[in-house]
């Protein structure tokens, strides 16, 4: 009986084939980036004083805060005059590109705003152009560019 399960035991491990698939690196990388989400980041844009954040919601809102108190700043600064009150809302593009620099990408005004302000979207580029040093969006470590679309409330009487 022993002599006829060893002969068995052999054809069954003869049998078995083992099969290893060798995958190339560009097989790897082309399988991680169907796994990735390229539409949201590890880590958002910071400044200094945001980058102790480490929740992403909190990061997103320390961010999006400091650059609307910033916007708000310089138009204040300007002192614009108007003959009728405004009360409407700018729509910005706003652009953090990987190296960390702000750029507007596009700016949406209603008519009555620029007839009303007509230097309103110089001073939109220039408010960007005075930001703090920007650490720009992350994903896996890598600094991305990343664009926001943030409301400018425009507010004169």
């Amino acid at each position: 009986m022993k002599k006829a399960l060893l002969p068995a035991i052999l054809m069954m491990a003869v049998a078995c084939k083992f099969e290893t698939k060798k995958i190339t690196s560009e097989e790897v990388l082309e399988q991680e980036s169907r796994a990735l989400n390229w539409k949201e980041v590890d880590e958002y844009p910071a400044f200094e004083e945001c980058e102790n954040e480490t929740e992403l919601v909190a990061a997103k809102n320390c961010f999006e805060n400091k650059v609307a108190t910033e916007i708000y700043s310089y138009l204040a600064s300007q002192q614009p005059v108007v003959s009728e009150s405004i009360h409407d809302t700018v729509y910005l593009y706003l652009e953090i590109t990987k190296e960390g620099k702000p750029q507007i990408d596009s700016v949406k005004i209603d008519t009555t705003v620029t007839n009303q302000l007509p230097k309103i979207r110089e001073w939109l580029y220039e408010s960007i152009d005075s930001l703090p040093k920007i650490y720009p969006a992350s994903k896996r470590g890598i600094p991305v560019s990343t664009v926001f679309k943030m409301p400018v409330v425009v507010k004169a009487e």
